[in-house]
Order: C-alpha cells, then structure tokens, then sequence
C-alpha cells in the first residue's frame, strides 16, 4: 500500500506505457503489406536461380540470430531499467557488484561462439557459391562502362565466325577462363543505349538473355571504374573491377524478365547504370541469338582493361 493509503502501485502508469508502446511496435511490424508467403523472406526477393536459395537460407540464418541477441540484450536493458530503478521510498544505494569472473567471462565466450558460427556457414556457402568447377552450358562476358552494359555471348552461332579464345577483344579475360569457352565461338553481343527500354515491362536498360535451366557463367570485366553487376532475383551480386576478371555461375529456374542494376556507387550517372534479365527457354535462347547474327551483332566488342601486373603474376602462378 502507498504511503498516502491508496494500494495503487506507481509501476503501473508506467507498466500500460510500455504495454502501450509494445503494441504500437506490433502494429508497425505487422501492417507493411506483406503477405504471409512474403514474411519468411524478410523482404528478400522469391529466388530465381538454384543457387539462391542458399543465399536466402544464409540471410534468414543471419537475422534470425540476430533477433535473439537483440531480444535477448533489449530484454536485459529493459528489465533492468524498469525493475531497478530507484524507489520513491527508498534511497540507500543497492549493493555493489564487481568483478564476477563467470559473468565477465560468458559475454566474452558467448560473441566469440556467435561469429565463429557465422564465420562457419558465410565460409561454406561462399566456398558453394563461387565454385567453378562445373563447366557451364552458356558464358556471358559482363562488359560494365559508363554508363550502362554490354553483354558479349561467348557461343557458337550460325553466321558468326571467330574464336573468343584468339578474339582480340576478349584479351582482358585470364585463360583460366578461356579455357572453358566452347571451340570456334564467335559470338554475338548487345549494348546498352540511351533511352532503351524491354518492350515487356518499358523497364530502363539493355535486356539480357539466359536460358532456363542451363549453367550461366558470367565473366565479369569493366572498361573504367568499378561496378557491380547484381540480378536482384538472383540474389547474388559480384563487382566489376577494371583490370581483374571476376566470374561466378547460377542456374536460373524461372522464367520471366527480372530486374538488374549496379550496386556500386561508379560516378555521376550511377542511377542509370540499369539492365533486364529475360529468362526463357533453351529454343527461344538460340532463336535470340541468331536474331543477334541477323542485327549484324557478331563478334565481340571489347571486353575492357588489361589485366594488371599483380592478376598476369597471379594467372600465371595458377597455369
């Protein structure tokens, strides 16, 4: 009982705020628009590709320990800040604590535990991710510049002569690459141009053709700056670095014309720098490939900056 008589208890106005407050936060996290098949992604994208579920199940893992630690940390702050606070009828100090050696030793083993798991699953994802073991069915040369794509298409099609593993223009990407391109490819390509848009969704950017259900290798390479080559569906997203050749693999499953745009700040035009992905079937891949020859879209258009001196030593240490 109060001192005045009254049995009400002054933690409870505070007590209904944070009800209160509580609720409001639930109402905040609940009323985004997301459907429940929408709520496990987290906001993620559906995946396209084999691959990026793997990358999702990485994510999810991440936020999920994440919202542990948070709840658990907010808990303590919060129970401590509302349950040991100072009486209104009491003003002695409480009793002091130091140095208790368990206590300090679990916040220090227990973060050190979270990072190494982390460390263990991001290791062996990225090691799954970026392998390249797998000879891939179709290789794409990314070509990033200011301020858009081109994309060559390393394949041997009808009516287009050459060798991508001679081609002059293809001499910024290492052998180790070359010596999966197909024998006699001499390729088509397509370049992004001002005010281009896909005729499907008049979404801004050259279009890129993949087939579905085929290994997609893309080699990436840029003509100035750096860039980053990201299929937002793909969930999955490589720079572009002027003078050393990055590469990756998906397998797309869907079909359907995507979203894709540079991730990394590259200069003034940034925001321009968009481009689609039309996945369709492996006939009508083939068929968009010779309406290329027929464009007169043969060949390749460079491929972009030498390689330095530090990737050459490096190439030729992996031969």
């Amino acid at each position: 009982m109060s001192p005045n008589g009254s049995d009400r208890s002054p933690r409870r106005p505070m007590r209904r705020k944070l009800l209160q407050a509580l609720t409001a936060g639930l109402v905040l996290a609940t009323a985004t628009g997301c459907t429940s098949k929408d709520f496990p992604r987290l906001g993620m994208p559906t995946p396209t590709t084999e691959e990026a579920p793997r990358i999702l199940s990485l994510w999810q893992g991440s936020w999920a320990a994440a919202l542990v630690t948070g709840v658990l940390v907010w808990g303590l702050i919060l129970w401590s800040a509302f349950f040991h606070r100072r009486s209104r009828t009491k003003i002695q100090v409480p009793a002091q604590t130091r140095y208790n050696m368990p206590l300090e030793a679990l916040y220090t083993v227990v973060p050190i535990v979270i990072v190494s798991v982390l460390f263990y699953f991001t290791a062996r994802d990225e090691s799954k991710l970026l392998s390249l073991e797998k000879k891939p069915d179709v290789t794409v040369n990314v070509v990033g510049f200011q301020w858009s794509w081109c994309f060559n298409y390393v394949e041997n099609v009808p009516g287009s002569t050459g060798d991508a593993k001679t081609d002059e223009n293809l001499d910024a990407i290492p052998d180790r690459f070359k010596k999966d391109f197909p024998a006699d490819a001499g390729g088509v390509y397509t370049c992004g141009v001002p005010g281009e848009r896909n005729p499907q969704t008049n979404n801004p950017g050259p279009t890129l053709w993949l087939p579905k259900g085929k290994t997609v290798r893309f080699v990436l390479t840029s003509r100035d700056v750096i860039h980053s080559f990201w299929v937002v569906p793909f969930l999955m997203k490589m720079d572009v670095v002027p003078g050393h050749t990055n590469a990756f693999q998906v397998t797309p499953n869907k079909e359907g014309t995507f979203l894709g745009k540079c991730a990394e700040l590259c200069g003034v035009d940034h925001s321009r720098m968009l481009f689609n992905v039309k996945v369709v079937s492996p006939e009508r891949y083939e068929q968009h490939l010779k309406e290329l020859v027929e464009k007169g879209q043969t060949g390749y258009v460079p491929a972009g900056i030498e390689q330095t001196t530090h990737e050459k030593n490096r190439e030729t240490t992996n031969l």
